[in-house]
């Protein structure tokens, strides 16, 4: 759930960045950043998976599933109570969307935009998605109290 909206602010990171910076085949970009950050989340999950193997894996035991298809499913089982657990589960399941977010970031600086690698410029623009965002929402919020707080006239009530 968190990649899914992870990847879909991304996209529209990277469709406003293309816009922006005249770049041309505009949606192959869109597409091609989408398709890798979900290859990137798709191989980092299963990366994470490896890695509870390692952690439970050497315990055994009867109560021990191997076929449990996801991180959810295995970092609530044993050892994963506690500090450690809950910070090793919140590591696990957060930084597939972060490194996929990183590379399209990647892409985004190389590809599109044809800037330096540095990072001010790395993650620029992703503030722009939320103030416009936030921008809008007000003027929508300001616009309906501006109607509401309108009252009709005599000619109006007649009609």
């Amino acid at each position: 759930m968190i990649g899914a909206i992870v990847m879909i602010l991304a996209v529209i990171w990277i469709y406003q960045s293309a816009v922006k910076a005249n770049t041309p085949n505009l949606m192959m970009w869109v597409g091609i950043a989408g398709a890798v950050f979900l290859a990137s989340q798709v191989l980092l999950i299963d990366v994470n998976v490896y890695l509870l193997e390692a952690f439970r894996g050497s315990e055994g035991g009867k109560d021990y599933e191997r076929d449990l298809a996801s991180v959810g499913d295995r970092k609530n089982e044993g050892g994963f109570q506690g500090a450690g657990g809950v910070l090793l589960s919140m590591f696990l399941e957060l930084m597939p969307p972060l490194v996929g977010l990183v590379i399209v970031g990647l892409i985004r600086l190389k590809f599109i935009i044809n800037q330096p690698f540095a990072l001010q410029i790395l993650f620029s623009g992703l503030t722009d998605i939320f103030s416009s965002t936030a921008k809008e929402a007000f003027d929508t919020m300001k616009s309906s109290v501006v109607k509401s707080d309108k009252k009709p006239s005599d000619s109006e009530k007649s009609e």
